[in-house]
């Protein structure tokens, strides 16, 4: 007997069964049987059904003689069903990987309840992943199981039947089936949640929902959403036979008028001319079972008085009206920013007129981020080298909370934020600023950049059209010509830089200020902040950063990170950091994750991260160039080598001169660790080598260097990188010479 039966019915969706299908094959829980029904399909559904059966013995697939629809199907593919738990996947949607694992061990730490209930996240064509807006009721503190009564919130979350696990004598005995027509989830999930002695949740991602343009039920306008009206008359009778369950009368009245609500004012649902015939099926329902006692938000008031009295008119009248306002609204705040806009641009250029502040700094980051990179260390720096300095940090005010205390906050867009553009004498940025920003005599702009450049950049993307995307490069080049100096951590960088960014501006080859940090941590700070980000005592923690892929819309990590835990065993732990432009990424962070894999992707400080791990895996990404000061090893996981270059291009071939082990795909990653190769004595030579050509200046002075040039206009006193033997963990071969260059 298998652990659980997954029942997939199947009907015109041949072009998304493969991806169902193989996402439930792909899982590495086994124990299970899938059972598709196909519903007497016109495409090719009930053949690919055959081909996955005779493929693999868990698949079986049952034929339906003539179309019955969703419930019916489902009801067959039970009737069908031997595992202990009952898992139903619509064909055109997907579990996410380890989904089968996480749902199992979840069962057993909660000693087996009647329902699971589980999360979701819809998925778009374009990739893109939106998790469920009330996974918060799925919160797995508290008791390990319950019952509804004990959490009613739990009726906020998707009332589908592809979210939950069923013990199948549960529903045996219980009688449960699922009616024909629409809405078919309505009178199976109500009752079956009712009635359930213990339910349980799991707080994880688990289905991905698909988001199809076109075919779906809910998108379709025909009569036969009038079945919502049969699908409740079910729910109430499921009540009524068990007076036991009379306390969910109010409950289900109000939530059967929420969704009597949502149908008659979806536009594409209803034919046209048939919304007076639905609304007055919806009044004598609210006649029929009006059961008052459930809270009714105000907002939802009205609509539920007007239902009852059956004033279609009004209520139409009301509708439109809303929607008016809402056009309304759009419009007034689109001419209430164009205002806003041109008040703020006229205030910027009053501020111009005023002089220059000699004593005010400016400092930003990544589009404005929080407190991070070069520009908060030679924020930091400056701060205490400068007499009377005053510096502000510009970032958005989500992230105000990493600024420190002494340094004022500006909020982008602000007037204040103009103010400082126009009159701060320094301008700091690893980014360029706003366009409109008008470079003033007097204007210091220092230009930090954002770490050694592997991937191509700047001109450079003239021809790269896909990594390039939109970029207007004589806006670019405009920009440039703002810069007084450019900050270059080596001399590669120093080539690339000038070569992609041409201008007149001073390059300050002086190491880079981010890196400060990894030469002055102690072990005291290390452990904090491993303990912080819930790093075991003992373990070995490596830190997976990869970067961004331009020719990838959905930006999903390219390892099979769950599966690489398992292979490194139970003394590792992986931080799994996403890129910061990996917005799609992060948001499906909630998907299926081992416990002894820590997603640290909102955390502000990559350095932090860096201190607080064994080792790196990554790929193109700038921060090995950073990492290799720590003298850590570092190992590159380049399995799409041939598409990165061949999108984005590089400076040179990583894999040529790497600063430690190469993998070419997953298995080879997992053969360097079993090996111990990642930290060999091979590895640690080409780490030496990586090091010494990419980080000469890297001290922990290169902040203090760049804030005495720049700010004192001062080199009498400049600390130069140390002698091998007076150097923190990068050890370089030799003492280098901190370097100027003027560019053109």
């Amino acid at each position: 007997m298998p652990r659980f039966s997954v029942i997939v019915p199947a009907y015109r969706v041949q072009a998304y069964l493969h991806a169902c299908l193989d996402s439930v094959l792909n899982q590495s829980f086994k124990d299970y049987e899938i059972i598709v029904v196909d519903d007497c399909s016109p495409d090719a559904c009930g053949p690919i059904a055959d081909e996955y059966a005779v493929r693999d013995p868990r698949v079986s697939a049952v034929h339906l003689p003539r179309n019955s629809g969703l419930g019916p199907a489902r009801n067959a593919g039970v009737a069908r069903a031997t595992g202990d738990y009952l898992l139903f996947l619509d064909a055109d949607d997907t579990f996410a990987p380890e989904a089968l694992q996480a749902i199992a061990d979840r069962l057993e730490a909660t000693g087996g309840p009647d329902v699971l209930v589980y999360d979701y996240a819809r998925t778009y064509w374009s990739g893109e992943s939106v998790r469920n807006t009330f996974a918060e009721h799925l919160s797995e503190t508290g008791p390990a199981s319950f019952r509804l009564a004990d959490r009613p919130e739990l009726l906020k979350v998707l009332m589908v039947v592809w979210n939950k696990a069923y013990r199948r004598e549960f529903i045996e005995a219980g009688g449960f089936t699922f009616p024909p027509g629409y809405y078919e989830d309505t009178p199976w999930t109500y009752p079956v949640l009712m009635a359930a002695g213990s339910i349980a949740v799991l707080d994880t991602v688990c289905v991905g929902y698909r988001q199809r343009r076109r075919g779906n039920i809910l998108s379709t306008t025909t009569r036969r959403h009038f079945d919502v009206f049969d699908q409740y008359d079910r729910v109430f009778a499921f009540i009524d036979g068990r007076p036991e369950l009379a306390v969910w009368r109010p409950v289900m009245y109000r939530r059967m008028l929420d969704h009597f609500s949502t149908l008659f004012t979806s536009r594409d649902r209803l034919p046209r001319g048939t919304r007076v015939q639905f609304f007055r099926r919806a009044r004598a329902h609210c006649r029929r079972y009006r059961t008052p006692g459930a809270p009714v938000p105000r907002r939802a008031r009205l609509r539920h008085a007007l239902f009852r009295l059956g004033a279609h008119r009004t209520y139409r009248a009301l509708w439109t009206a809303q929607r008016l306002r809402g056009r309304l609204g759009r419009t007034a705040a689109s001419v209430n920013r164009a205002a806003r806009a041109a008040a703020l641009q006229l205030h910027y250029r009053v501020q111009l007129l005023l002089p220059v502040r000699s004593g005010d700094a400016v400092f930003a980051a990544y589009w404005h981020r929080g407190y991070t990179c070069s520009p908060a260390a030679l924020e930091a720096t400056a701060r205490a080298l400068v007499p009377g300095l005053r510096t502000s940090w510009i970032c958005r005010p989500e992230d105000a909370r990493t600024v420190p205390d002494t340094t004022r906050v500006l909020h982008p867009g602000t007037a204040a934020y103009w103010a400082a553009l126009a009159r701060s004498k320094y301008l700091v940025n690893n980014v360029n600023f706003d366009r409109r920003l008008v470079k003033r005599r007097g204007q210091v702009f220092l230009q930090t950049h954002h770490g050694t450049p592997l991937k191509t950049m700047g001109t450079d993307l003239v021809h790269r059209p896909a990594a390039a995307g939109g970029m207007d490069f004589e806006q670019l080049l405009r920009n440039v010509d703002k810069w007084d100096f450019s900050l270059s951590a080596n001399q590669h960088s120093t080539l690339v830089w000038e070569r992609t960014y041409p201008s007149g501006y001073t390059t300050l080859e002086y190491g880079s200020p981010r890196n400060d940090v990894f030469h002055r941590a102690d072990p005291g700070r290390t452990a904090r902040l491993r303990e912080r980000l819930g790093v075991p005592e003992g373990s070995t923690a490596l830190l997976y950063a990869p970067t961004h892929r331009d020719y990838r819309r959905a930006q999903q990590h390219a390892l099979d990170l769950d599966q690489l835990i398992r292979v490194l065993g139970p003394h590792f732990v992986i931080l799994a950091r996403s890129h910061y432009l990996d917005a799609t990424s992060r948001a499906a962070a909630g998907h299926i994750r081992h416990p002894r894999i820590i997603d640290v992707s909102a955390h502000p400080s990559v350095e932090e991260l860096c201190l607080a791990s064994d080792g790196l895996i990554t790929d193109y990404s700038s921060l090995m160039f950073d990492y290799v000061n720590l003298d850590r090893p570092v190992v590159l996981h380049l399995e799409d080598a041939q598409a990165y270059e061949a999108s984005r291009g590089t400076y040179f071939d990583p894999a040529a001169f790497p600063p430690g082990a190469v993998a070419r795909d997953q298995e080879e990653l997992h053969e360097i660790f079993a090996t111990d190769h990642w930290r060999g004595p091979r590895s640690a030579q080409r780490r030496a080598a990586f090091r010494a050509r990419f980080c000469p200046y890297d001290d922990g002075h290169a902040a203090e260097r760049v804030v005495r040039r720049v700010f004192l206009d001062d080199t009498s006193e400049m600390p130069l990188p140390a002698q091998p033997a007076g150097r923190g963990p990068t050890g370089v071969p030799r003492q280098v010479p901190v370097r100027e260059y003027t560019n053109g």
